[in-house]
């Protein structure tokens, strides 16, 4: 290949994977191509995209990056699934490729890279039950009101209760009845 044609091949690159933070490495040599279409179509639903890299460019265009791990992972013919949306995080994608690697034979995990993080092809699984930003955010607010809403439930319980209390002594005021003093 020759030197210009690696370097527009190294331009497109640096526009498709700008700001790529994580990303998991596939093989998917072998499967059919009725069935990658359909697996590249459903995972651009979910706002997914896959890329066969060239692995030398694709290092190269990585170097210095949040993706400079994926050097790691990136051995052989490489395909490259990453989120194309902000709402959608690696775990996401982990997700749904391992829901597509139970229904494709040929398709082979190589690894990933998430925040700063190497994960191996054993490990993509274990990615996978990781929470996304969204639901680590919804944990963290649950654990920060957790204590707070017991403390409001322990204050509210006697109040409710003398609250309880005086309602009965006026209800039976109001008929006529007699209060007897608890001794």
């Amino acid at each position: 290949m020759s030197k210009p044609v690696k370097n527009l091949i190294k331009e497109s690159y640096k526009k498709r994977f700008d700001g790529l933070t994580g990303a998991v490495v596939v093989d998917i040599r072998g499967i059919e191509s009725n069935d990658n279409n359909r697996m590249r179509s459903g995972l651009r639903e979910k706002q997914m995209r896959v890329s066969v890299v060239k692995n030398t460019l694709a290092k190269a265009v990585f170097e210095g990056t949040d993706m400079s791990l994926a050097d790691e992972v990136i051995d052989g013919p490489s395909a490259l699934v990453f989120p194309t949306d902000e709402s959608v995080s690696v775990v996401n994608v982990a997700r749904e490729l391992i829901t597509w690697s139970k229904e494709l034979e040929a398709f082979e995990f190589k690894g990933a890279v998430m925040e700063g993080i190497v994960f191996g092809a054993d490990e993509i699984d274990k990615l996978s039950k990781y929470p996304t930003r969204e639901e680590a955010h919804a944990k963290a607010v649950q654990l920060i009101l957790s204590p707070a809403q017991t403390l409001v439930g322990a204050i509210k319980s006697p109040a409710s209760n003398i609250a309880s209390i005086l309602k009965t002594i006026e209800e039976k005021l109001e008929k006529g009845e007699e209060i007897a003093k608890v001794g």
